[in-house]
């Protein structure tokens, strides 16, 4: 497991999503290369509307693999303002680059500071051994 990555900048899940905090109240959402690692190949991505309002904890999307179907759920309450469309053609980004080009979507988060409530990259590791 010492080779999968967990980028400092970024904030975590218990169901190992992760959160990059934009500059104007907006967040990027995606899987964890655990989450990624322990699906395998994915083969299909399902993702909310933009304009769709979600509550943290919500499911929002798919994750589908050759493995098993998995559930997204929002880490945080807020406004669906964009979605990575590039996951519809080629959903293997969520493999090759999930810190990257294989974001999931970008909320409009309606409370700054629950994103402090979410784990760092120190205690998100701790949680997986």
């Amino acid at each position: 497991m010492s080779d999968l990555q967990y980028p400092d900048d970024l904030r975590y899940t218990e169901d190992h999503e992760w959160v990059r905090a934009g500059n104007d109240g907006t967040v990027r959402i995606g899987i964890t290369a655990f989450a990624q690692d322990a699906l395998g190949d994915v083969v299909y991505v399902s993702l909310p509307g933009v304009g769709d309002t979600l509550a943290a904890g919500d499911s929002c999307g798919e994750v589908e693999s050759t493995k098993s179907v998995s559930d997204i759920y929002s880490p945080l309450a807020g406004e669906v303002t964009a979605v990575n469309d590039a996951l519809e053609s080629s959903p293997e980004l969520v493999n090759t680059d999930p810190y990257g080009d294989g974001w999931m979507y970008e909320l409009q988060i309606e409370d700054a500071a629950a994103l402090d409530a979410l784990m760092d990259s120190a205690a998100y590791t701790q949680s997986l051994s």
